[in-house]
């Protein structure tokens, strides 16, 4: 079992970084939620959290799935209306914050809140991504979010057990 487990972790970790997103990437984002909050917040404590972030299953599985779902949009090899809708990343289609809320939902209510926020500001990588100027990332934008906030919601949980 901890072999398909270390081979999923990799195979996400290799979907991200095909789609142009690193561990920093993310990393940065937690730092830009957390470091109003923790004045010795490091890149380095924040990249700790991320990656832990992404030993979990439900985070792999839609980190793949997103990420397919991208690709799949991108070749055209969705059905209509579904391509379009996808394309476009429509405004009411709410299945890929669906899918980021089930990686945030692994952190409790903490991750919620900083989904929202850091997905209304879109700092850093997720600019880029939203800009669908390099593919589809109907998805990806939205996850990577979720990656950031769960980290962030692990950040503080772990302060707070500490304190």
């Amino acid at each position: 079992m901890k072999k398909n487990s270390e081979f999923l972790t990799k195979t996400a970790k290799s979907w991200l970084l095909d789609r142009g997103v690193t561990i920093d990437d993310i990393a940065e984002l937690v730092y830009f939620l957390q470091s109003n909050y923790y004045k010795d917040l490091t890149l380095d404590l924040c990249r700790q959290h991320v990656e832990s972030v992404l030993l979990k299953r439900e985070v792999q599985n839609a980190i793949m799935t997103g990420i397919q779902l991208d690709r799949l949009a991108e070749e055209k090899k969705l059905a209509t209306p579904l391509q379009e809708i996808i394309e476009r990343d429509e405004g009411l289609y709410g299945v890929d914050e669906i899918i980021a809320l089930s990686i945030v939902n692994v952190y409790g209510s903490i991750g919620f809140t900083n989904y929202g926020y850091i997905d209304k500001q879109k700092p850093g990588i997720l600019k880029e991504l939203n800009k669908k100027s390099n593919g589809c990332h109907t998805f990806l934008d939205d996850i990577v979010g979720a990656i950031a906030a769960a980290a962030s919601s692990r950040l503080a949980h772990s302060a707070e057990d500490a304190e």
